[in-house]
C-alpha cells in the first residue's frame, strides 16, 4: 500500500448553517420552492436548483396551481429513471399550510409497472390522457415514444414537467430535445424543466438559443442551499492520485467510520482490474473480517478490528435478485432517518443522481467521470443536511501519470480534467458575484453591507448581501450588458460559460503549462471564442460584456483562493507542519474583495485564470510527472492559428482606437506584442486566402 497519496487541486468550503434554506413558510414551503412558486404563471420555466433543495415538491406546488387555477387538463412528469420516480409519490402537502394534496394514482406512476418503455407503457399513456385523472409520472425513454406515436398535439393543454433537465440536448439526435423544441414552437403546453446541474459532459447546448429566451429561470445556488442548512458546515472536494491497482490504495482516502458511498470504475476504464466482483470483494476484505449477509437487507456484515460492525450494501453484484435485494433495502422508507441502516454503499453506475441518502457523508469516486454534470450530481449524493453532519466531503481517486506507464498521456488528459472540474466547482459552490461598472455617480444597492468604512463614493466598493449569498463587486472599465439575454447571461449563465471555458482542453493546457503564454490570449482571445460560439445572437459588444463578467468570476474566486493557500502555507511553516491544500473559500473571496478596492478590468484580463491551479499542482506532484505532463503538452503545441489571428487582429484594432496608434512588435508589453503579432499573421493568412 501506497505511504502517502497526494492531491490535485481541492476545494474546502465553509458555510454559516444558519437553517433558512429548510424553514418553510405558511405554505409549506422552503425558499427555493418559495421563490419557484412566484413565477407558477410563467408558460416555461427553468429550475436550476442544487440536490436536496426540494424541486420535486417545488412542482407539485407549480402543477397544482397550473391544473386547478391556470386552466391546464393534466401534468406529466418525465424523469430520467424509473427510481427517480418515487420523488413524486402522494404527498399531504395541505398538512403542511398548501390548499392541496399531491396525489398520483398508482396506475398512472408508470415507474413502478412492469414492462419496457417502448410497449405497454405508451399505451398508458394514452388511457391518461382520455382519462380524467390529473397526473402521470414516466420515465425519459416512455414520454419520448409515446410523442413519437401520438404526436405532440395530443399533449395540448398538458404541463410538460422534466426532471433531470440535463439530459436534454439540442442536438438533432437528442429526440427528448427535438421533441420539446417541436413543443415550445407549438407553444400549447407548459413546460417546466428542473436540474441540479446545467453542464452536459460533451459540451452541448440544452436548450437552443432560441428556446431558452423564452424559458424564464428559477436559480437557487449551491450556496444559498449548503449557507442555510441546520447541520451541514463544511464541505471539501480533493482529487487524489494513487499508484498501482486502486483497491491497494483506496483505503488511504476511505474511512471506515464515514458513511460513505463508493462509485467503483467501470470495467472498460483504465482505472478497473476488469474484475468488478474481485474488486468489491478486495475493498471488504481490506475494511476487516467477513461476518455473512443480513438476512433481511442483504448487507454485508464486515467487522473492524475495533470491534464495530459495518454494514455494507454491494450494489455491483451481477445476481439481478441480490442486487434488487438490496436496493430495495436501501429505498425502504421507515428505514429513511435511521442513520445505523447502512454505513458503506459500493455501486457502479448506481446511486448518482436522485439517489437520497441523508446520512452520506463522504462520495469516494475511482476514476475520473467524464461528464461535469455527473461530478455534480455525485457530489450532491453528501450534500444532504442531516442531524450530527457537519462535514460531507467528495473524493476522486485518479490514476498518477507515470513516466514509465504507456498510457500517460490518458492519465494526463484525466489530471486536466480534474483540475478543470475543480476549478468549476469551486464556481458553483461560490456566492454569486455581481459585478458593478463603476461610474462617479455610483452608490450603494439596498441590502448589501459594505463594511465597516460603509459605501465610499470615490472608490471601488464590495457589498455583501449573507441572505442571498451575492457579492456585489465595483470595477472600473467594466461593460454593461445592454440586451435582456446577456443580462440575463450575466446574471443567471457565468457558471455555464466558465465550465465551457475550463473544459476546452488547449486552454487549459496552455493556462497551466506554457510558460510563453500572455493572460490576455485566454482571458481574451480563448474566452471572446467560446462566448462567440456559444451565444452568437448576442451583438459584439453584449458578448464583449458577457466575457468580462466571466473572466472576473473566475479570476476573482482564483485570487482569493491564491491569498488563502499563501496564508495557509505561511502559517503552517510557522508551525513546522506539512501544508494543506484546502482552503475556507468564502472568507479568500471577502478578502480578496477587500484588498483590490481598485479593481479595474484590464487587471482582471492580465491574470491567469490557471496560475493557482498550476501552484498547486507544482506543489503535488513529484518533479519528474510534472515535467513528463509538461514535455507531453508542449510537444503538441501549435502556432497561431487563422481563427486566434482574426480576434487578435480584431484586439489591435480596439487598441489603435484607444492608443492612435498600432500595437509594436517590439513593445515591452507582452499582451501588446502578442497583438501585433497577430495582426500581422492576420493580413498574412488574408494574403493565403484563409478568410472566406
Amino acid at each position: 500500500m501506497s505511504e502517502k497519496i497526494k492531491s490535485v487541486p481541492c476545494v474546502s468550503m465553509t458555510y454559516q448553517h444558519n437553517g433558512v434554506s429548510t424553514k418553510a413558510n405558511a405554505l409549506g414551503m422552503r425558499p427555493m420552492q418559495e421563490r419557484a412558486y412566484e413565477k407558477r404563471g410563467e408558460q416555461y420555466l427553468l429550475i436550476k436548483s442544487p440536490p436536496a433543495s426540494g424541486k420535486s415538491r417545488a412542482l407539485m406546488f407549480i402543477a397544482l396551481d397550473k391544473i386547478h387555477n391556470q386552466n391546464l387538463k393534466q401534468a406529466i412528469i418525465v424523469v430520467p429513471e424509473k427510481s427517480i420516480g418515487s420523488s413524486f409519490n402522494n404527498e399531504p402537502l395541505s398538512k403542511y399550510g398548501f390548499w392541496a394534496d399531491w396525489q398520483v394514482e398508482p396506475k398512472w406512476n408508470l415507474c413502478n409497472a412492469p414492462g419496457n418503455d417502448n410497449g405497454g407503457k405508451v399505451k398508458s399513456v394514452a388511457a391518461f390522457l382520455d382519462s380524467t385523472d390529473k397526473v402521470l409520472v414516466c420515465t425519459h425513454a416512455t414520454f419520448r415514444f409515446a410523442v413519437d406515436q401520438y404526436g405532440i398535439e395530443a399533449f395540448d393543454n398538458c404541463l410538460i414537467a422534466v426532471d433531470e433537465f440535463h439530459h436534454v440536448s439540442a442536438n438533432p439526435d437528442n429526440k427528448l430535445g427535438a421533441h420539446l423544441g417541436q413543443f415550445i414552437a407549438r407553444g400549447k403546453t407548459h413546460i417546466v424543466a428542473m436540474t441540479g446541474s446545467y453542464f452536459r459532459g460533451d459540451a452541448e447546448a440544452v436548450l437552443a438559443p432560441s428556446d431558452e429566451a423564452k424559458f424564464d429561470t428559477v436559480t437557487y445556488t449551491y450556496y444559498e442551499q449548503l449557507n442555510g442548512y441546520e447541520h451541514l458546515k463544511h464541505l471539501d472536494i480533493g482529487y487524489f492520485f494513487y499508484n498501482g491497482p486502486y483497491v491497494d490504495d483506496i483505503l488511504n482516502v476511505l474511512i471506515p467510520n464515514e458513511k460513505t458511498i463508493i462509485h467503483i470504475p467501470n470495467v472498460n476504464s483504465r482505472e478497473s482490474t476488469k474484475d468488478k466482483m474481485r474488486e468489491v470483494e478486495h475493498i471488504i476484505e481490506m475494511l476487516g473480517e467477513w461476518q455473512g449477509i443480513d438476512s433481511e437487507t442483504g448487507f454485508q456484515l464486515v467487522k473492524r478490528p475495533d470491534g464495530q460492525v459495518l454494514r455494507i450494501a454491494d450494489l455491483v453484484d451481477d445476481d439481478v435478485a441480490k442486487r434488487e435485494r438490496v436496493s430495495t433495502a436501501l429505498k425502504n422508507p421507515t428505514h429513511k432517518n435511521n442513520r445505523d441502516h447502512v454505513d458503506i454503499i459500493i455501486a457502479l453506475g448506481m446511486a448518482k443522481e436522485g439517489f437520497d441518502w441523508i446520512w452520506c457523508e463522504h462520495a469516494l469516486t475511482v476514476g475520473y467521470r467524464a461528464s461535469l454534470t455527473e461530478i455534480v450530481q455525485i457530489i450532491g449524493r453528501a450534500t444532504r443536511d442531516a442531524p450530527g453532519k457537519t462535514r460531507a466531503k467528495f473524493t476522486n481517486l485518479i490514476a498518477e501519470p507515470d513516466a514509465n506507464e504507456q498510457a500517460v498521456t490518458e492519465a494526463i488528459n484525466d489530471t486536466l480534467k480534474a483540475i478543470a472540474a475543480s476549478l468549476l466547482m469551486e464556481q458553483v459552490l461560490a456566492p454569486r458575484f455581481e459585478f458593478k461598472p463603476k461610474h462617479t455617480d455610483s452608490g450603494p444597492a439596498e441590502g448589501f453591507d459594505y463594511g465597516e468604512e460603509g459605501y465610499h463614493p470615490e472608490r471601488c466598493n464590495v457589498g455583501v448581501n449573507e441572505q442571498t449569498g451575492t457579492y456585489q463587486i465595483e470595477i472600473k472599465g467594466l461593460i454593461e450588458p445592454k440586451s435582456k439575454e446577456a443580462t440575463r447571461i450575466c446574471q443567471e449563465d457565468l457558471n455555464e460559460v466558465i465550465a465551457a471555458f475550463v473544459q476546452d482542453k488547449s486552454t487549459l493546457e496552455r493556462g497551466l503549462f506554457d510558460e510563453e503564454l500572455v493572460p490576455e490570449e485566454l482571458t481574451q482571445v480563448r474566452m471572446g471564442r467560446i462566448i462567440k460560439d456559444k451565444y452568437p445572437e448576442l451583438d459584439a459588444e453584449d458578448q464583449e460584456a458577457v466575457r468580462q463578467h466571466a473572466v472576473a468570476a473566475l479570476n476573482f474566486t482564483q485570487q482569493a483562493k491564491r491569498l488563502l493557500n499563501e496564508q495557509i502555507i505561511n502559517e503552517q511553516a510557522r508551525n513546522d507542519a506539512e501544508p494543506s491544500l484546502n482552503t475556507a473559500l468564502i472568507d479568500g473571496v471577502r478578502r480578496f474583495a477587500m484588498d483590490v478596492r481598485e479593481l479595474d478590468i484590464d487587471l482582471i484580463d492580465r491574470i491567469n485564470p490557471f496560475g493557482e491551479a498550476y501552484a498547486i499542482l507544482a506543489r503535488t506532484m513529484s518533479e519528474e510527472s510534472l515535467k513528463q505532463v509538461a514535455a507531453v503538452i508542449s510537444a503538441k503545441r501549435t502556432a497561431i492559428t487563422p481563427e486566434e489571428a482574426k480576434e487578435l487582429a480584431k484586439r489591435a484594432s480596439q487598441f489603435k482606437k484607444e492608443r492612435k496608434r498600432l500595437p509594436s512588435l517590439d513593445a515591452q508589453d507582452a499582451w501588446e506584442r502578442r497583438m501585433a503579432e497577430g495582426a500581422s499573421a492576420f493580413m498574412r493568412f488574408k494574403a493565403e486566402g484563409r478568410y472566406e
